[in-house]
């Protein structure tokens, strides 16, 4: 490769810079079948083949150089799992330097929670809650390293020594040797020390974990040195811009781990020369599903791409209508013969239904979502002069994937692909496939020249990969006490996978349960979204238990305990909502309270809003918001709140603002003035979030303010207006045709 001087990390320190350094001690990591373990170079040395790379290295100055497998999209991940590292060595924290990990998951991932491999995908709020253990336990064996060292020249035995941050104390002589002096001239053991989990620090211990240490991606966001991959310029780079076919080509359906395929609408004729004579532009290059123009600025890349008159070939969404589609979604439900996949089946449902002193039944569909990141997709791409390996810098959630998609586009082997993680500018899930690095890399392959690709707004949402529209069904069962004893729940849809999280019911003990899956496929590309199928299916289990609660006469609370047999943990999230909220106090004449509990990735909570509605408008404004989360040992307190905040406020955009409609299998909205986000004015005055204090391993939190939100706001305009909203997202024209109907 040529030089890459223009490009730094976010610390100012080259990767190579860093592999290359001199002196100190460097440990190395593996990832087995028992996760990460730590081994010295000599080790390393003699593992034929395999992929080892520093993990964490201690230069004489005492400078800490930690790498972060933690892809940074404003979540705190960046910060959070290199912290946990240092929490167990015992580091000086104002000594530790971060670095990016390469993009190589049998080193540098976890395990597949779901399934065998080893991912680096930062995803599902995964980050924290499945390197914890690994990364704690790396860290102790650098630190039972260090004292190895210092009782060896002071001829003491280990056991008789502690640390402090940065330091290795004597107590019994006052000796003091800080880790830089150890790493002047210490060495690393062949076989590095076994950790028993009780060696590890106890909660009382902890320096880092628990306390609120300020994210290092901050200060670059703040001053503007943070390098995006929109940032980065390479000497004789030339831009590039995507267009698509407008009708949507998905040919794969979207699992866990199995992203979809290429789109393969491809275009046919296009009015090549016009837009090659335009200003500034140096070529077309046409891509199995599109074309990208390449220009001198992206300004003229766009104008070129704008100019494009392009006949495409027939796409599998040719003539596909999101309304239409809903209809026939209810058709399928109510189809005996339509094929359907058991998600949950308990007890005797029909037993349950036969014997019920009252049954309910309810509906309920949710649109297409969008993700609007704020930072456009894109992705910078070099191939070197013998056209055998590429660069690649690319805001990734998940770089393994990346390399693979550029790899398997160009036909190389993952190891002819270089991959430098860039900070994101929003994500939520959007920004784990690759597909845009790939195509930035064909197109480098056909100019010769590195590329910067950027898709204008209007393709980002034209090809959005959304989250899947739905109808789901309901129906519960009650005996003569009112208990619940038969629950049925029925999603039909777009997506498998992503339709299907969170629509299991774990916190609430109903002994009889039959829940189903009904798919379809459109052609519509879709994707894993912010708390992906929670949002709409959490929805749709707290109005029907919200509508049996208003039935009986009861307190919604006091329901979820008494009839829905909810769980220890539900019940220690609800009642902690209940102090935090004031719950039962009085509200202000025209405002009301509406409850909901919120799962994901683990965490459990239980979440509240306070809204009142123009009836002229039918616009609902959200006032304050509360939320008591589970979420097990809470690394950094202050990251995580954020974290929440952040979720309720996008869950509050999508189910107030935000909906995709499809017509002849092309998005209708096509930039922010159509597809509509919150604004700043329409903000809750006021957000609490409270963790419920536990010590058990960490759970995901990246997500969990979201799912909540609907349900909640539905069950408030309940209590406001006796009228039950049903279709996500409750948007002012939706509104009002529920309060006339």
């Amino acid at each position: 490769m040529t030089d890459t001087s223009t490009v730094k990390s976010e610390n100012g320190i080259s990767r190579r810079s860093f592999i290359a350094g001199v002196g100190g001690m460097a440990f190395c990591v593996a990832v087995g079948s028992d996760g990460v373990r730590l081994m010295s170079q000599a080790q390393a040395n003699t593992l034929a083949n395999a992929f080892v790379t520093p993990w964490v290295r201690i230069a004489p100055d005492g400078t800490v150089t930690i790498l972060t497998a933690g892809a940074e999209m404003g979540q705190g991940s960046m910060t959070s799992l290199p912290l946990i590292v240092a929490e167990e060595m015992d580091a000086d924290w104002s000594r530790v330097v971060l670095e990016w990990a390469p993009a190589d998951p049998s080193i540098y991932g976890y395990k597949d929670p779901f399934g065998t491999q080893q991912l680096m995908w930062i995803v599902g709020s995964r980050a924290v809650q499945l390197y914890y253990t690994q990364l704690r336990t790396a860290g102790a064996q650098v630190r039972k390293v260090l004292v190895a060292n210092a009782a060896q020249k002071w001829g003491v035995d280990p056991a008789s020594l502690r640390t402090e941050p940065g330091v290795v104390i004597n107590p019994a002589s006052g000796q003091r040797l800080s880790y830089g002096e150890i790493a002047a001239f210490g060495s690393i053991p062949a076989q590095l020390p076994a950790v028993d989990p009780k060696e590890l620090k106890a909660r009382k211990d902890f320096r880092l974990i628990g306390k609120s240490v300020p994210r290092r991606d901050i200060p670059g966001k703040v001053n503007g040195t943070a390098q995006y991959a929109i940032d980065v310029i390479l000497p004789g780079m030339v831009y590039a811009s995507m267009l698509h076919s407008p009708v949507h080509d998905a040919q794969a359906k979207v699992w866990e781990n199995m992203p979809p395929t290429r789109p393969a609408a491809q275009p046919e004729s296009w009015n090549d020369a016009q837009v090659k004579a335009m200003k500034g532009v140096l070529g077309i290059v046409k891509l199995p599903n599109g074309l990208a123009v390449v220009a001198d600025s992206f300004e003229n890349a766009k104008a070129g791409r704008n100019a494009l008159k392009v006949n495409w070939k027939k796409a599998k969404a040719e003539g596909f209508d999101s309304a239409r589609a809903m209809e026939d979604y209810v058709r399928i439900h109510d189809d005996p013969k339509a094929q359907a996949a058991t998600l949950e089946s308990k007890g005797d449902v029909k037993a349950a239904f036969a014997g019920a002193a009252r049954t309910y039944k309810a509906e309920f569909r949710s649109d297409y979502g969008y993700h609007a990141q704020m930072e456009p997709l894109n992705a910078v791409a070099r191939l070197n002069d013998a056209g055998d390996k590429i660069e690649i810098w690319e805001g990734s959630q998940a770089p393994d994937e990346s390399v693979k998609a550029v790899a398997q586009a160009l036909g190389f082997r993952a190891n002819q692909v270089a991959f430098n993680q860039c900070l994101m500018g929003g994500g939520f899930g959007r920004r784990s496939l690759g597909d845009y690095a790939a195509e930035c890399a064909l197109i480098a392959r056909e100019v010769r020249r590195p590329v910067k690709l950027i898709w204008t707004r209007e393709e980002d949402i034209a090809q959005g990969m959304f989250r899947p529209q739905s109808f789901q069904c309901l129906e519960a069962a009650t005996d003569a006490s009112g208990k619940v004893t038969g629950w049925k729940h029925c999603v039909v849809g777009d997506g498998e996978f992503l339709l299907i999280t969170g629509i299991k019911i774990p916190y609430y003990n109903v002994p009889n349960q039959h829940i189903e899956r009904r798919g379809v496929s459109h052609g519509v590309k879709l994707k894993h979204w912010r708390a992906v199928g929670h949002v709409f299916n959490v929805f749709a289990i707290e109005s029907m238990v919200d509508r049996m609660a208003a039935d009986q006469g009861m307190d919604p609370i006091e329901f979820r305990f008494e009839r829905m047999g909810a769980s220890p943990k539900a019940r220690k999230v609800f009642e902690e909502l209940a102090r935090m909220s004031d719950y039962k106090a009085k509200r202000p004449e025209g405002r009301a309270v509406g409850i909901s509990i919120t799962e994901r990735s683990g965490s459990l909570g239980a979440g509240a809003v306070e809204v009142s509605l123009d009836r002229g408008t039918g616009k609902i404004r959200v006032h304050k918001v509360w939320v008591a989360v589970d979420g097990g040992l809470i690394v950094q307190p202050e990251a995580a709140r954020h974290n929440v905040e952040s979720a309720i406020i996008y869950g509050l955009s999508s189910v107030l603002h935000e909906r995709v409609t499809i017509k002849d299998g092309a998005v209708e909205q096509s930039n922010f003035h159509d597809y509509n986000l919150m604004r700043m004015s329409d903000l809750p005055e006021e957000m609490q979030v409270r963790f419920v204090d536990v010590d058990t391993r960490p759970t995901g939190l990246g997500e969990i303010g979201n799912p909540f939100i609907a349900g909640a706001i539905s069950n408030a305009v309940f209590r406001l207006t006796g009228k039950r909203l049903e279709h996500l997202p409750f948007t002012p024209d939706k509104v009002l045709a529920t309060l006339k109907a």
